[in-house]
């Protein structure tokens, strides 16, 4: 009894000890006040000072405000990354905590990526006195030291029995001039993250060189790369360009959506997206479809792990607003576009910590394995396993395809 007593008292403490900021700087980082931190700073206030309870203004910038900017700006001027980290890394069962610790480990990872980066310019400096091949090594090395920390950042995947495709050569039907886009948003620079959104992605696009995508016709953008430009270049630019009339194309996305509450217009969130200001930062899923039916090609498969309702899982929503009720998209699609959905409605696209993946990307992909042959077959196959795992943590979530699943049998076809 008295053990239970004691752990209760230890998880009380910890639920309060992030509501107590005793410093100016501490409370001015919890309220997100960006320009009096900075005045703080200036004035020789101490990034490091602990508050009554032992806690510093970079924990509460990672734990309490998920605040990623602010803890960027609280380490450029010496806060200990390290230290918050290892009070993060008391509580591994807490996801605010969880949280904490992938918003520290990216920014920690970014700085090696920057340090290498600079060893780079070092090394070519260097190399004006050494002979081309020891400058070719030396850089080397160091591009393959940066490279291993940028997988390292990364937590490992949960093994499945998905995560290795294989297909052989005779299943394969897709052609020279067939086209993919892959994007795969997890770690955000203004929202929170998007839990498994990047080992989606870059399945997703295993899978595809599998069915017989030729590498230089599929684009994977994710992460910091995954800006608002770079999307649109990429499905407005390089989409156009490579297009053939025999193409087939191929566009998935996993990560955050957000409704436009004046609207209620779905928008996609890039990298450097903001659910205050969509109509500006974000990628309406109307401008997907419309810009999509302009290409002249043979067919065009949209496969999007994302809801658009603002409740949750793979979707945010503008400080203040409400959940909305998302109705499938008025947008009259061409006849050569099908789009299979991770929600319909006012549902959350969820994701498995167990399978490492999302939930839906994880069944479209087992259906690939498996030999469901088109986007109909795929989509009568995971509908029920999806709303069933969906069940198992308490939320609902069914996919939804369009036009309607009989007007697409037989086609829209992925392998044999």
């Amino acid at each position: 009894m008295r053990k239970i007593f004691v752990f209760v008292l230890i998880l009380t403490a910890f639920g309060l000890l992030v509501g107590c900021a005793t410093t100016p700087l501490t409370n001015a980082v919890l309220h997100g006040r960006t320009e009096e931190v900075k005045a703080l700073l200036d004035k020789g206030a101490n990034a490091n000072e602990a508050d009554e309870i032992g806690w510093t203004p970079l924990m509460a910038a990672a734990y309490r405000s998920k605040n990623m900017a602010m803890a960027k700006l609280l380490i450029d001027k010496g806060a200990d990354i390290d230290a918050a980290l290892a009070r993060c890394k008391r509580y591994p069962n807490d996801g605010e905590a969880k949280i904490c610790i992938d918003i520290l480990e990216k920014i920690k990872a970014e700085k090696a990526q920057s340090k290498q980066a600079e060893e780079i310019i070092k090394a070519k400096e260097i190399g004006a006195q050494k002979s081309t091949k020891e400058m070719k090594d030396l850089i080397k090395e160091v591009v393959k030291e940066s490279s291993m920390q940028k997988t390292d950042s990364k937590s490992a995947s949960v093994q499945t029995d998905i995560d290795k495709p294989s297909l052989s050569p005779s299943e394969m039907i897709m052609r020279e001039n067939d086209l993919a886009v892959i994007i795969g948003i997890e770690g955000y620079q203004n929202v929170p993250k998007s839990d498994y959104s990047y080992d989606d992605a870059k399945l997703v696009k295993d899978y595809i060189k599998a069915l017989g995508f030729k590498e230089r016709n599929i684009e994977l953008i994710t992460d910091e790369k995954a800006t608002k430009s770079s999307i649109e270049k990429t499905l407005e630019a390089w989409l156009k360009n490579k297009a053939k009339a025999d193409s087939k194309v191929f566009v998935y996305y996993s990560g955050h959506g957000a409704p436009d509450p004046s609207t209620g217009e779905a928008y996609l969130v890039p990298y450097d997206g903001d659910p205050n200001y969509l109509s500006v930062t974000g990628y309406p899923l109307k401008r997907l479809y419309d810009n999509l039916g302009k290409l002249q090609v043979a067919e065009i498969t949209v496969v999007l792990d994302s809801c658009f309702s603002g409740a949750g899982g793979r979707s945010v929503l503008a400080q203040g607003a409400r959940p909305l009720v998302m109705m499938t998209t008025s947008t009259v699609l061409p006849s050569n576009i099908a789009v299979l959905s991770a929600t319909q409605g006012s549902q959350i696209s969820t994701s498995s910590p167990e399978k490492g993946h999302g939930i839906f990307t994880y069944y479209f992909l087992k259906a690939l394995k498996d030999g469901k042959k088109d986007i109909a077959e795929i989509y009568s196959y995971i509908k029920p396993l999806v709303e069933d795992d969906a069940k198992q943590i308490n939320v609902q979530q069914s996919p939804s395809i369009s036009p309607d699943v009989e007007k697409l049998k037989g086609r829209f076809g992925l392998r044999k």
